[in-house]
């Protein structure tokens, strides 16, 4: 299945709401094997939520830096 991926790395900064967002296309069956790949510190936290019209958020947590990866089915593949 292909998905838009939408990957954003949160500001650590006080009072900073700016972040660092990246888009690309994503071809898997399998999310959690590509959310993982993100996994890459000593210390990291994945929370997975899967929503109703097929899109699957990811919440992780890797070395204290926050990222939300957001994968949205691509209606056109």
């Amino acid at each position: 299945m292909r998905y838009e991926l939408i990957r954003e790395i949160f500001n650590q900064c006080s009072n900073n709401q700016m972040r660092d967002v990246f888009v690309s296309e994503v071809e898997t069956d399998d999310t959690d094997a590509v959310a993982r790949t993100f996994c890459t510190g000593a210390e990291y936290t994945l929370e997975k939520d899967a929503r109703e019209d097929g899109a699957v958020v990811y919440e992780l947590s890797v070395d204290g830096l926050r990222q939300r990866l957001s994968f949205t089915p691509d209606e056109e593949a």
